[in-house]
């Protein structure tokens, strides 16, 4: 009777601690493989909230930041495909790095694409107080002064690297690189005077725009920006079909259902596309357009193209 009576007790206790278990909220973790302040970083703030209500789940934003965003693709690359470990990138880990690096840890069909969750061009900027307001001073006093001028990127092997490469082979000219970590510190620096120019999204660069503590040269897109319609484009300032674009993208490990990508991605299009995200996207010169995970997959299929011809052509390398 006593022996009965305990594995009553035990059976029960299992029941009671098996019905606890499985009522935990699901955790799904965005992965932003950079620093906090950057612009993937941004939009991972933004999403994630609006994301939990979205799904009806507990999401959060993790930066794991290293090797160019590399450490932190890998680590969602070679996670449990089950829509739970997300990565929000600027799209570097799908269509720059597997051109880039000899020795990648994973492949560009490490990932399926889920959704664009904002594009926009690039910006040169510089200090406020820099002596340089149009693309041909840069270029000409570079050319003057060769190895004198510097340009901060996000990181070696990034799209605000290769951007700046792209720019120089196009004007035959010579800058000085300096890689940061992410484009937080190199904002700091640049800022601080410690580094000449950079290229950033638009969004990323808002704030230091309106404070008056950066000021813009040139956009690399085809038109100018709405947000922006005092910046010349490229080719107004002499850069023929110069262009160049940032897309911060959600992407998932290989092997995740179809299904729940498709879920996802539904989720982004109804959380960004309410009239509070809205707003906030257009008080940081950004915008969302509803995309599918097949047309984001075939716009970057192309931009891994042009990049790998860039990479090529400039030479670069990262070890």
């Amino acid at each position: 009777m006593k022996r009965t009576f305990l594995k009553t007790c035990a059976a029960i206790a299992l029941s009671a601690w098996t019905v606890t278990v499985s009522a935990q909220p699901v955790l799904t973790k965005i992965v932003v493989p950079f620093n906090p302040g950057g612009g993937s970083d941004l939009f991972a703030s933004l999403l994630a909230p609006e994301l939990s209500k979205a799904l009806g789940t507990t999401v959060i934003v993790e930066n794991r930041a290293g090797a160019g965003g590399v450490i932190g693709a890998d680590y969602v690359a070679k996670s449990k495909p089950d829509g739970n470990t997300l990565l929000l990138s600027d799209a570097s880990a799908y269509s720059i790095n597997p051109s880039l690096y000899k020795n990648l840890p994973y492949q560009k069909d490490s990932f399926i694409p889920v959704v664009d969750v904002a594009r926009f061009a690039n910006l040169l900027v510089v200090p406020a107080n820099s002596p340089y307001n149009t693309l041909q001073d840069i270029i000409t006093a570079a050319k003057a002064n060769p190895g004198r001028l510097s340009i901060a990127s996000s990181g070696n092997g990034s799209s605000t690297h290769l951007t700046a490469m792209h720019l120089q082979r196009a004007g035959h000219f010579e800058l000085i690189h300096i890689p940061y970590r992410g484009s937080g510190p190199a904002f700091a620096d640049l800022m601080g005077e410690q580094v000449d120019m950079m290229f950033s999204g638009l969004p990323a660069v808002t704030e230091y725009l309106k404070s008056k503590r950066l000021k813009a040269i040139v956009l690399t897109d085809k038109k100018r920006s709405s947000f922006a319609p005092e910046v010349p484009t490229a080719e107004e300032a002499g850069m023929k079909d110069f262009e160049s674009y940032i897309s911060q993208g959600l992407f998932a490990p290989a092997g995740t259902p179809a299904e729940l990508v498709e879920k996802i991605n539904t989720a982004v299009n109804v959380a960004l596309s309410s009239p509070e995200v809205t707003e906030r996207l257009r008080l940081l010169n950004a915008e969302f357009k509803p995309n599918t995970a097949q047309e984001y997959g075939a716009w970057l299929d192309a931009e891994a193209v042009n990049w790998a011809n860039i990479i090529k052509e400039s030479d670069v390398r990262v070890e």
